[in-house]
This record gives C-alpha cells, sequence and structure tokens, in this order.
C-alpha cells in the first residue's frame, strides 16, 4: 500500500480518492497524535483556500477533530501561511489547512502544522497514518462534555494582513503592481496588504467562485500576467497560487522571475543588510545551476535538500539559517513564518526594489538563468517510485547522466502530490535538452502507466 501521506500533506481528488470519510478520519487521528500528550481540552486551527470541496472536507476533519475531544476553530478562507502563523501565534494546538495549492479544483488536500506552525515531520505522520489503518485501535471516545465543540472566527485573516506589513517595512506608494490571485485564498489578504503599503494594485483573478481556483491563471499560467503588466506599464507582477504559499514574479518587460531569482535578489540584499543568518541560502536540488553559480560569485553559501519545502524548512532548522526555498516559489522566511509565504515573499521582494530604486529587470540580472527542461510522466500513482526497477528506464537514465556530464544535469524524481514521474534535464541548448527530456518522460509512460 502507498503512503497517505506525500510531500505536502494528503492529497487527491475530492470525494472520490479524498473523501469526507477519510477527512473525518485524518480529523480523529490527527487530532489524536498531536495533542495526546497535552493535559488540556486541545484546540486545533482549521482554514482552507477557495475550492468548492473545501467546507465539505473542512466539517468532516473537524467532526473527526470533536469526535476525540478536540476544540476546533474554522477561520474559514485564509492562506495556508496564515494558518500557519496563527497557530504560534494563539498557541492552539495544531493547525489543519484544507488545500491542494496549485492543483486543480477537482483536487484538494490535507495538511497538518504542529503547535509551533510547522510541518509535520515523517515520523508523525506515519503514526497518524498507522492510527487510521488500524481503526482508531486503543481511542477512547469521549461522551458528554468530553465531545468538543466549533468556533468560527470571521478576522484572522486580517491579524495575518498585519503581521505581514509589520514584518516588512516598506513604502509602496511609487509602484504599480499587477497582483494575479489565482482566484485562490490571496485574493483578500495580498490585496488588501499592497493596498495598505500604498500602492496601486490591479488585481486579477481575484473573484473566487469555488469553481475556478488556478484556472489558467496563477503561478502556474503567467501568460495573462506577463502580458498584464506589459499593457498596464506596471513594475511588476505578482502570480500567487491557490493557497498562497508561493510567489512567482514578472519584471517590468513581462518576464517571469523564478523561486530562484527571488532568492537570489532578496538573499543577496538580506546579506549586504548583514540579515541573512550565516550568509546562507537552502535550496533544493531542482535549482537552476545558475543559482549556484552566483552564490559562489556573491559569497553566499548554499545547503542544498531534496525537494519539498518540508525539507528545506527542517535544513534551515538544523543549521539556523533564516531564508531558504524553491525554484517553483515556495520561499521561507523563517524569522517571519513557518512555512512558505507568497506575501512575505512579495514583500521582501518589493523592499529591495523600493531600497535600491532598481527595476525588477536589472535586479534579476544577479544571477542567469541556463536552460531547464522540464516534462512530466504520467504513471499510475503507486508506481512512481519504482521507475528504477525498470532495466530499459535505468539504461537510458544512466546514458544521460553520462551525455550531459560536465555540461549540465540530470534529475529524476517522482512527484509528491501527483501520479507523475518528473524528468528534469539542464544544460547549454535548449532545443536538445527539451527532446531529451520529453523522449525519456515518453519512455517511462510507456512502460509504467
Amino acid at each position: 500500500m502507498s503512503r497517505l501521506f506525500g510531500t505536502d500533506g494528503v492529497r487527491g481528488i475530492a470525494n472520490e480518492e479524498l473523501t469526507p470519510l477519510l477527512a473525518m478520519q485524518l480529523g480523529q487521528a490527527g487530532a489524536y497524535v498531536l495533542t495526546k500528550e497535552k493535559e488540556h481540552k486541545p484546540t486545533i486551527m482549521v482554514g482552507c483556500d477557495t475550492r468548492i470541496s473545501g467546507d465539505m472536507l473542512a466539517n468532516a476533519l473537524m467532526a473527526g477533530a470533536c469526535s476525540v475531544g478536540a476544540n476546533c476553530v474554522y477561520v474559514g478562507v485564509i492562506p495556508t501561511p496564515a494558518v500557519a502563523y496563527l497557530t504560534q501565534k494563539y498557541k492552539v494546538d495544531a493547525g489543519v489547512v484544507i488545500s491542494a495549492s496549485h492543483n486543480s479544483v477537482e483536487f484538494n488536500g490535507i495538511k497538518f502544522f504542529d503547535g509551533d506552525g510547522y510541518k509535520l515531520p515523517d515520523a508523525l505522520e506515519d503514526e497518524i497514518e498507522t492510527l487510521i489503518q488500524s481503526q482508531m485501535q486503543g481511542v477512547k471516545f469521549p461522551i458528554g462534555p468530553g465531545v468538543g465543540k466549533i468556533k468560527y472566527r470571521t478576522d484572522a485573516r486580517e491579524e495575518y494582513i498585519n503581521h505581514a506589513i509589520q514584518s516588512v517595512k516598506v513604502d509602496l506608494s511609487r509602484l504599480k503592481i499587477v497582483a494575479d490571485c489565482a482566484e485562490g485564498a490571496a485574493y483578500y489578504t495580498s490585496v488588501e496588504a499592497l493596498k495598505e503599503l500604498g500602492g496601486d494594485v490591479v488585481a486579477i483573478h481575484s473573484n473566487p467562485d469555488g469553481t475556478n481556483i488556478n484556472a489558467n491563471c496563477g503561478s502556474t499560467h503567467m501568460e495573462e500576467l506577463q502580458a498584464r503588466v506589459v499593457y498596464e506599464k506596471a513594475d511588476i507582477g505578482l502570480a500567487f497560487d491557490g493557497d498562497a504559499d508561493r510567489l512567482l514574479a514578472v519584471d517590468e518587460n513581462g518576464k517571469i522571475v523564478d523561486g530562484d531569482q527571488i532568492m537570489a535578489i532578496v538573499g543577496d540584499y538580506l546579506k549586504g543588510q548583514g540579515r541573512l543568518k550565516k550568509d546562507t541560502i537552502v535550496a533544493t536540488v531542482m535549482s537552476n545551476l545558475g543559482f549556484f553559480l552566483m552564490a559562489k560569485k556573491q559569497n553566499l553559501h548554499v545547503e542544498q535538500t531534496k525537494v519539498g519545502d518540508r525539507y528545506v524548512l527542517e535544513r534551515m532548522k538544523e543549521i539556523g539559517a533564516s531564508l531558504g526555498g524553491e525554484q517553483s516559489g515556495h520561499v521561507i522566511f523563517l524569522d517571519e513564518n513557518t512555512t512558505g509565504d507568497g506575501l512575505l515573499s512579495a514583500l521582501h521582494l518589493l523592499q529591495v526594489m523600493v531600497e535600491t530604486g532598481k527595476p525588477l529587470s536589472q535586479l534579476a540580472q544577479i544571477m542567469e538563468v541556463l536552460p531547464q527542461a522540464l516534462v512530466s510522466a504520467k504513471v499510475a500513482n503507486h508506481k512512481k517510485d519504482r521507475y528504477l526497477e525498470y532495466p530499459e528506464i535505468a539504461e537510458a537514465i544512466e546514458a544521460l547522466e553520462k551525455k550531459f556530464a560536465g555540461e549540465g544535469r540530470v534529475l529524476i524524481r517522482p512527484s509528491g502530490t501527483e501520479p507523475l514521474v518528473r524528468v528534469m534535464i539542464e544544460g547549454k541548448d535548449y532545443d536538445a535538452i527539451q527532446a531529451e527530456a520529453t523522449a525519456l518522460a515518453k519512455l517511462i509512460q510507456d512502460r509504467m502507466f
């Protein structure tokens, strides 16, 4: 049986794979495991993105949590980083977000935070999963006054906005900003924060209806934002994803600035200010080769982890780093929040623009983005970790690694959240690496699907 938890919680098609029953079981097991050592009646904070299935799954999960004696605070539609922040601020025992991040509307997910606002380590997730598989064996279900209750709050998002604008003090009155909210959780918080700081904000895809989240918009579909920035003669475009824990940007010429570039720009600026702990940035193996070359030139130290912002965070905590993230736009400012935060990333990037007086296109020149081809092979979810068991695939990968040795690199990895094996090849000639990546992905899909 494949593991229930992926790199970002439990995810699947809502009402098919991620059912209300499973949500209730996750609520029961998660509440029990995360709060069993507490002597008081535990409290869990729950929020969601704008998906139509969010209320269904949130209520099922809270019912499960209440059934093992935990109270719940439901804060409704709110960014993932807001739940992480508010969980630690209010000293509740755990936090839960109902979201499938950048995925389309039919998907949803459930991810947990501990009482300090951190995503759970594998061992705790395994404990939750084992308890579900045992059908809650050994757990006593309370009755009468021992059952939990639900409190509803509508003011939590304002507290998150206040935290963000107090964390990064910047005057945006001279900047015109186009913000693509992905019809997701950023639709209110990011727009209001930018306006409160004086920005001239053009908000697009900020009218969620429950079914349009991430639909040809946000950080996974940036074409409209690129065109709109040029049309509006804006200084910058900001692209959030469905749960607003990631950010990609667009410069004044309509060119995309990815997570690697954002970390390079902000990291170098913070280092110059003496505010980058240990002059270190934590990044994943998926970061562009140009990022590592930039770091060497700017005397920045880079620590590498496997893919997943949770692993970036774990390494940051281990070594005491303050900045880390992924090329995809999950950027963590650990002095200010415990998870990737699209709004904080935006404010830090805008602060560099304001303080240096330089346009984003000039700032982005700090690193050269080397050509990188990324192609996904669709495979059965339970097979995606076993691609090296197929001799023909293993031989093809080995041949490519030899071919690009010294002039690029080859990275193959199963997706942590989708039924995909991702093929990434980096090199000097984009057409050549794209052709090789496509051919390998097709081989993987044909042999494994």
